[in-house]
This record gives structure tokens, sequence and C-alpha cells, in this order.
């Protein structure tokens, strides 16, 4: 059967993952779909049109992107490990010349880098990381910290769905 979006020649459906695991496989695993779904809303995009606001606020799906990959960075290598790397500001305007394939290069390579952190603490969900990105707060857990970015790439998945259906008329997940 084909869905809408493949009909529309957008991006393929994708579906939750089906498993019973562990908290840790299951968070990531989550989190994982997550991740991908905002991938595949690029697929087939031109550089131009990704670049393209979607709506009044002037979000794009490279902005989205390139936020995620701030947040990937931000959260899991700066404030949870604790390692020295300078602080990604996703609300710096956009380069002109961001290319979908550069973009989600860049997340992809954020992903793999946090998903070494997720792994070195899959034994440990409660153990704290070593600061916070929120002023005034104890640095969070694994567990809190996987559930946040759950969170914050659903929601920004779900805006990419917008976005890609203004453009071309693509829908799905």
């Amino acid at each position: 059967m084909t869905d809408d979006a493949t009909a529309a020649g957008g991006p393929t459906d994708l579906r939750p993952p089906g498993i019973n695991a562990d908290e840790h496989t299951t968070l990531l695993s989550f989190l994982d779909y997550l991740r991908d779904c905002v991938i595949a809303k690029t697929a087939g995009l031109s550089d131009e049109d990704a670049r393209r606001p979607g709506v009044a606020s002037g979000t794009s799906l490279l902005w989205l992107v390139r936020h995620l990959t701030a947040v990937e960075l931000n959260w899991f290598l700066w404030a949870y490990r604790g390692d020295e790397v300078e602080l990604w500001d996703d609300d710096a305007p956009s380069p002109g010349d961001e290319t979908v394939a550069g973009s989600v290069a860049e997340y992809r390579a954020a992903i793999a880098r946090a998903n070494e952190v997720i792994a070195a603490a899959a034994d440990r969900l409660d153990r704290p990381g070593v600061r916070s990105l929120r002023p005034n707060a104890e640095a969070p857990s694994m567990r809190w910290l996987l559930v946040h970015m759950i969170e914050e790439t659903g929601r920004h998945a779900g805006h990419a769905d917008i976005v890609r259906e203004r453009l071309d008329g693509s829908v799905g997940r």
C-alpha cells in the first residue's frame, strides 16, 4: 500500500518501533525513530525548498535540522558528559549556502556522538550528568535527558510535518 507522502513524491511514512525491551533500549529506539522521521522530511527536497520558511515564524526544514543538531550536541556532549565544546547557537542567522546533504550529515554526526554518550550510560539511567543547560538547575539524569530529547525531537518532527506539507503537499510521519 502506498501512503500519501510517497504518492505525492515525498518521504516514506515511518512507523513507531514495535519493541518490548528494557528501558534504555526502548527510550533510544523511540528517539532514533523520531530522529529518522525528521531526516525523512528532507528527502527529495531541493536545497532552496528546504531553506524556505514554511510558516510565518520563519521555520524551515533546514532550521529544524540545525536546531536538533544543536540540542543533541549541547545536551549530550556539553551538559551530560561535560565536554568543553562550543555550544551551538541555533538562533544564529542561517547561512545561505546550507544544503540538505550537509545539514543532514551534520545531524547524523551529532546523533552518532550523542549515541556514544548514551551507550556509556546504558546501565545507569539515573546517573546525573555534569551540568545543565537550564539556568540554576541540577544536572539531569540520562533518563531525564532521553525523555526530554524524545519530547524535543517529537515536537520538532511535528513541525517538520507541517512545513513539508506546506512546501509540496507531502504528508505522513
